[in-house]
Parts: C-alpha cells; sequence; structure tokens
C-alpha cells in the first residue's frame, strides 16, 4: 500500500530541509582579509526567518492577512504606541503620512502652498511627499556634528503658513524632540518622525517614533530589522490611522481589513452609507474618500518581519558595540575628523557612524574613502548631502530659512560606514587595522 502523508507531515518534511539549508550555507561562510568584502549593511537573520517565509508561503495567501496584524499587534507593543500600519516601504510610509495630514477627512488637513519645516540634508523620500502634495519646504540648516534638523533654528522659519516639521533621526541619531515638540504644541504644528534609521534608539526614556503625530519606519535589508522590502507607520491617532489606512488601500472611505468583504463588513453597515453621487446604499468598500495608492506588503514579509523583531535588543546591541570601536578609532585621529555626536537625553541605536572629514586635513573624503573601497571596505555617502544641488530637485518651489552651513559641509566632507550586526569581531579588527594604516 502506497505511504500517503497527511499535509502537516509535508510541511514538517519541507520547513526541516529548509532549516537542513540554512545550516549548510552558513557552514560555507569565511571571512578572508582583504578578499572579502565588509558590507556596510545586509540582512542578519538564521533558519528561523527561513522557515517562517516557507511557512507563510505555503499557506498561499498571496495579499496582507493574519501575519501583518500578528506584525503590528507586536510592533505596536513594542513600541507603545496606538496603531501600526504595515507598508511596502519606509518610502511609501512617508508619502502616506503626508497624504494622510492632507486628507479632507481629517480635522484639520494641510493643503496645497502650505509650508513645512524640514532639512536639505536628507534622504530624497523624506522630502519627496512634501513636494508630491503641494507642500512648500522651508529647510532649515542641521547640526555639524548630531546630523540633525537643528531644533534652535526651527522658530525663526515659522511663518503664519507653516503647518508642520518633517524629520529623519539622522543614521538613528535622536533629534532634539523636547525642544521640536514644545514648538510644535505652541504654534500648533504637525510633527512626522521618519524614523526608518532609527528603529530602538532612545529619547529621554522614550523610543524614537512615539513623539509625533505620525512616526514612519523601514524594513528594507539595510535595516535595523528587515522584511526585504517593507515598512510601517505608526501614530496614537485614530483619525490619523483611518487616514492613512485609506490611502495605503487604494483611498477607500473602509476600514476594513484585508479579507473582510464578506458580509455586512466591519463597520456593520457596509451597504447602509449615503454619498453626494452615489446611489443610496452602494457597497461602501467601492467607496473612495481620498486619491490613495496600493501600497501594502505580503503576509510572507511580514511573518519574516515577526521572527526579525524578537531579535531586534540583540542586534541593537551589536550596534552600539560596533559603533563604539570604530568610534574609539576615529578618536585617535580626532585632528582630522569630525566625531558623530549624540544628545545628553539620547540613546542611539545606530544605524551606521557618520564621519567628516576637517577642512584642514592634508586629504579628501574621496581620497578616503577610495582608500577604504581598495580595502573591500563598503562606504556610502550620507544620503544626498544637501539634496538642493541634487540633479532632480533644482527647480522645486522651496526657501531657506537661514544658511546651510553644515549641510553643505555633509556634501563635501561626509561619508559614513557600516556597523550592523553582521560586521562580526573578525571583520571590525581589519577596519580598524585598515583606518589606522591610511596614517602610517
Amino acid at each position: 500500500m502506497a505511504n500517503i502523508k497527511d499535509e502537516k507531515a509535508i510541511r514538517n518534511e519541507i520547513l526541516g530541509s529548509v532549516k537542513e539549508l540554512y545550516k549548510l550555507r552558513e557552514e560555507n561562510k569565511s571571512f578572508i582579509p582583504g578578499q572579502t568584502k565588509v558590507n556596510y549593511a545586509g540582512r542578519v537573520f538564521d533558519e528561523n526567518e527561513m522557515i517562517a517565509v516557507v511557512d507563510s508561503a505555503l499557506d498561499f495567501w498571496l495579499t496582507l492577512g493574519a501575519k501583518g496584524r500578528e506584525f503590528c499587534d507586536n510592533f505596536s507593543r513594542y513600541l507603545g504606541i496606538k496603531q501600526c500600519l504595515v507598508t511596502n516601504s519606509g518610502s511609501s510610509s512617508n508619502l502616506i503620512a503626508v497624504s494622510a495630514l492632507c486628507c479632507k477627512t481629517i480635522k484639520n488637513p494641510m493643503k496645497p502652498g502650505d509650508e513645512v519645516i524640514t532639512t536639505a540634508m536628507a534622504f530624497p523620500t523624506t522630502l519627496n511627499p512634501i513636494i508630491q502634495n503641494g507642500l512648500i519646504p522651508i529647510f532649515v540648516d542641521i547640526e555639524e556634528d548630531t546630523y540633525n534638523i537643528d531644533a534652535s533654528k526651527i522658530e525663526s522659519a515659522i511663518t503664519g503658513k507653516t503647518r508642520a516639521i518633517i524629520f529623519a533621526h539622522t543614521l538613528g541619531n535622536p533629534a532634539e524632540m523636547d525642544k521640536i515638540m514644545d514648538i510644535a504644541r505652541r504654534h500648533n504644528l504637525y510633527v512626522v518622525e521618519d524614523t526608518c534609521d532609527a528603529l530602538d534608539s532612545i529619547y529621554d526614556g522614550k523610543p524614537c517614533g512615539t513623539f509625533g503625530d505620525f512616526s514612519t519606519f523601514s524594513f528594507y535589508a539595510a535595516h535595523h530589522i528587515t522584511m526585504g522590502e517593507g515598512g510601517a507607520i505608526c501614530t496614537n491617532s485614530q483619525e490619523l490611522y483611518r487616514a492613512a489606512l485609506s490611502i495605503r488601500d487604494w483611498g477607500k472611505a473602509c476600514f476594513c481589513q484585508t479579507g473582510e468583504a464578506s458580509g455586512n463588513g466591519a463597520c456593520g453597515h457596509r451597504f447602509d452609507f449615503k454619498f453626494e453621487g452615489l446611489p443610496d446604499g452602494y457597497d461602501h468598500k467601492y467607496v473612495f474618500s481620498n486619491i490613495g495608492y496600493n501600497l501594502k506588503p505580503l503576509d510572507m514579509q511580514c511573518a519574516m518581519g515577526t521572527q526579525q523583531l524578537k531579535k531586534l535588543p540583540e542586534f541593537s546591541k551589536a550596534r552600539k558595540n560596533n559603533f563604539t570601536r570604530l568610534y574609539e578609532c576615529f578618536k585617535k585621529h580626532e585632528d582630522v575628523f569630525v566625531l558623530p555626536r549624540a544628545l545628553p537625553k539620547a540613546e542611539p541605536s545606530w544605524f551606521a557612524i557618520p564621519i567628516t572629514i576637517r577642512e584642514t586635513a592634508r586629504f579628501s573624503k574621496k581620497d578616503f574613502v577610495t582608500y577604504l573601497e581598495t580595502k573591500l571596505i563598503e562606504t556610502r555617502m550620507l544620503f544626498a548631502g544637501n539634496i538642493l544641488k541634487q540633479p532632480g530637485y533644482k527647480d522645486i518651489n522651496y526657501r531657506i530659512s537661514g544658511n546651510l552651513k553644515y549641510t553643505d559641509g555633509v556634501l563635501y566632507r561626509t561619508f559614513f560606514l557600516g556597523v550592523y550586526p553582521g560586521i562580526t569581531k573578525e571583520k571590525l579588527d581589519y577596519m580598524i587595522e585598515s583606518i589606522d594604516s591610511f596614517f602610517k
């Protein structure tokens, strides 16, 4: 008689093989100084993430579902924030946040022509949603060594048209949130924290991403945890959450979760609404109250994210240790490097270590990063430097408050090195030896 396996046995066999495959691949990994590339970032995972993804794929639920809801519950609990919405990227999260603040469905929406205070030392998709929504960016300078928005310069940039402050916690280094939130409260401004590089960073005892009206996160492979691609948006406001959900899900008026189309919907009144211009009882799931998109991730990505979230404390500890060792190395050469600084109330979970070449140094940024790259040590620019100098932004409508002295300094003299958990002690020793050798 043929051996008939049940579904559970087949699934266990498949997942067992996934575990074996992971272990086989790990056995073949080795680091050879000068021959193996030291990446600035990357995914750090074990068999649990691979098993979670394959297990989800075997269910063949091909959109967002139960795994997404599980991740959101865990993530919001980890941060201590009320609402979490998963997205397909951190960039999409920024677009959703700014677009939601412009929704006519909220009480006090922003409108085209309103001003938003931000920085020109930015990753493009922190700035892009401001432009895409017809808002006017007002650029203030950053601090030289924190690389964050200079909170002391925000108030002088405010006019009668200012509606929001939107900025990133640069490379995981928390911005001066007590001062920023005080300014926002006194001037009735929205605050959006781009926390894509700062998951698990703390300011004054609170996690970054829990201060503003919205916070955004990225789970791209380079970030603190990964879904491969993916992101999240968080808020304590039910009104803003509903607006963000609508923008993410095609602009629908309905707030049903994916797969809740059956019956009378989550609201219990699916066919009872009346909207101007639509027939009485028009299906609420097909009423579009906003101009939205489809910016959802897949359930299997969220299954991976749930496993990654369990490792976040361990990842943050490794990032802090790697940062400290590289900082101590660069401190020996402080006469030619500006070292990064964290504020007294800040506890960064560093995305990377930013380094600025002093104007008095006998070598340039190009000299130093070219040397490191020849040693197979990856370097990256600090995003766009001054984004106003980038080709795609030459014709945007904007205003500068004061000057952008330190922003321009980043453009010409700043780079960063990775500190992610995949940089082992062996790799770190090689990095430090190579940096020291440059000065010999």
